[in-house]
């Protein structure tokens, strides 16, 4: 097949994303399936700089950079805000600026590095949430779906991710051709 690599194959030929339990306690398979997605998102996004905020098509604002800040805020709002009941506003969208996600996602390597520290520190969060919650029935209250428990975050986060990383392909292989699950 002259040397052209497969769309399915495992981008960078890591497989380690994908080693989580199959059967099993369900609390450990919905973290690491979750783990897995942010993991992805991670490596998609890995060995580039400003190249993070190249647009996928004009006059589209969604890049990389992008979905790594709304992706943090997703995990602030629902681990933070509603599940811990913390008072924890966004911290790049607002309602004046409700796409200052996306639309704040410049190549200016502060603006990077404030993105991967706010998204790390979500993550941080939500897993240690998780891991000290005593069951998945842990419930916050969200103004949009009412009563939520941890175990429909815990879903309805690996959709999030699943989703984006969906986006996440097509837009790094807009920037270096780098393809693969």
């Amino acid at each position: 097949m002259s040397g052209r690599r497969r769309r399915g194959e495992l981008f960078g030929g890591d497989e380690s994303r994908f080693t989580g339990p199959t059967t099993g306690d369900e609390r450990r398979m919905l973290v690491d399936m979750l783990g897995a997605q942010r993991a992805t998102l991670e490596l998609k996004c890995s060995g580039l700089a400003a190249e993070l905020a190249v647009r996928s098509v004009e006059p589209s604002t969604l890049s990389l950079l992008g979905l790594v800040r709304h992706l943090a805020d997703v995990e602030r709002r629902w681990f933070r805000q509603v599940l811990a009941g913390q008072d924890a506003p966004p911290v790049f969208s607002s309602a004046a600026e409700p796409d200052g996600d996306f639309d704040g996602a410049t190549g200016d390597p502060r603006v990077i590095e404030a993105a991967w520290e706010a998204w790390r520190t979500e993550v941080d969060f939500a897993e240690r949430f998780t891991d000290r919650a005593p069951h998945l029935e842990v419930e916050g209250e969200d103004a949009w779906r009412g009563a939520v428990s941890l175990r429909w975050v815990l879903l309805h986060m690996i959709e999030e991710y699943a989703r984006h990383n969906g986006h996440a392909d097509l837009l790094r292989e807009r920037i270096d051709g780098s393809i693969g699950i």
